[in-house]
């Protein structure tokens, strides 16, 4: 019997992914709970370095002899916004050397004091689609406790911006966050539904290590994240965000029912391939891919997937060092494909869980109340969350990919 990934490999063959995420690693200051990889005040020869590294990634992938189409590109960060004409500069780059479909989802994630008119619209007239802002709250004092740099005026002007120019607006929300109230959370989101975006993604504060806000997190100066108030939160934003037209589609992202999903964010969901280009950028190829661009051998057997990371360091980026790549066989491939595919609200086929020998997992699941069966179109059976589940995810995508 030939497993799904064999198939899909012997009728495609290698070819360059439909998606791709560029990181950018730049911002104008660190803000006080983040530890992505990210430098704070380079300088714009060194920016320019980075860039140059970038786009000779994306010239690699044109020079592989692979076809394929590209569907998205995402710019993600860091803050892109900030260097808007190496953005596009990059973005015409790979319309010069990749074929990008007419109709690609073209997303910038950008941060609101990096957002002026002017940027907007430069990024519309380049054929950017979609433009996520980081407002994260609209409420002054929750925006310093995160040691962002706007305030909720600035906020509201380039979302407006965003929509001005006549590209899509997603917008960045954060919950749990130390002080902030249900009252506060309520207003950000009648406010964020306000902007007219069709897109928006809530998030619950985590306190990473190595961060200023974990050190004021132990020296007390700040309370611990109460996560039954973030559960509350993300449930209120459920049902808010829902009234104004937003529904939730995955465990946090939300968007207008005529199409605004995000098509990248999805193709991360359903097992689809994407190139990662940029320091600290991650990847997923098939391995008929990850053979024909050097990253698995002929000798390198059993393996139907393969995720790579660069190097988070820019230096050792550079240099080409310090990147990590892991493989998956087809089992595991089968149990990462449900384990991504339950954070969707539609949850995944049953022919599918079945093909992963997840039944009993699902079962089990099913009795601790976190998955629930569900009667699918043209009668084909689904697996999906229940509210418990969607508020434990990490339970349940946890004893899926550990298949227990």
């Amino acid at each position: 019997m030939t497993d799904a990934a064999d198939i899909t490999a012997d009728l495609f063959g290698p070819h360059v992914p439909a998606h791709l995420y560029v990181h950018v690693p730049f911002c104008a200051s660190k803000c006080d709970y983040c530890d992505f990889a990210s430098v704070a005040g380079a300088d714009e020869d060194f920016v320019e370095v980075v860039f140059a590294g970038i786009r000779t990634q994306v010239t690699t992938w044109a020079r592989s002899g692979l076809d394929g189409v590209i569907e998205t590109v995402y710019f993600g960060g860091g803050t892109p916004s900030l260097h808007p004409e190496q953005v596009l500069r990059t973005l015409a780059h790979i319309r010069d050397t990749l074929v990008v479909h007419p109709n690609a989802e073209i997303t910038v994630e950008a941060n609101p004091d990096s957002l002026p008119a002017q940027v907007a619209g430069a990024f519309a007239a380049q054929g950017v689609t979609r433009v996520s802002v980081g407002v994260q709250s609209f409420d002054d004092h929750v925006l310093r406790v995160l040691g962002r740099r706007h305030d909720a005026v600035s906020a509201r002007r380039a979302c407006q911006a965003v929509i001005d120019a006549g590209m899509d607006l997603s917008v960045d929300l954060m919950c749990g966050v130390p002080g902030q109230t249900i009252t506060s959370w309520s207003e950000t989101l009648a406010r964020a539904a306000a902007t007219g975006a069709h897109h928006a993604s809530v998030y619950p504060l985590t306190i990473e290590d190595g961060t200023p806000m974990s050190a004021a997190v132990s020296a007390g100066l700040l309370p611990e994240p109460n996560q039954d108030e973030a559960a509350d939160m993300m449930v209120l934003a459920e049902a808010t965000l829902g009234y104004h037209g937003l529904s939730r589609y995955e465990v946090a992202n939300y968007a207008e029912s005529r199409g605004h999903e995000s098509r990248h964010n999805t193709a991360y969901w359903t097992g689809r391939p994407y190139a990662g280009l940029g320091p600290g950028a991650h990847g997923m190829l098939d391995a008929a891919t990850a053979r024909a661009v050097g990253l698995l051998s002929d000798a390198d057997e059993g393996v139907a997937r393969v995720r790579y990371g660069n190097a988070a360091s820019i230096a050792d980026w550079l240099v080409g060092q310090g990147d990590s790549v892991e493989t998956l066989t087809n089992a595991e491939a089968r149990r990462e494909d449900v384990m991504l595919g339950m954070r969707l609200t539609r949850g995944v086929s049953a022919a599918d869980v079945d093909a992963a020998r997840l039944n009993r997992v699902m079962t089990s699941l099913g009795e601790d109340g976190l998955v629930e069966p569900e009667a699918g179109p043209r009668g084909g059976a689904r697996w999906k969350t229940t509210r418990r589940g969607w508020l434990l995810g990490n339970e349940v995508f946890g004893r899926i990919w550990l298949g227990e």
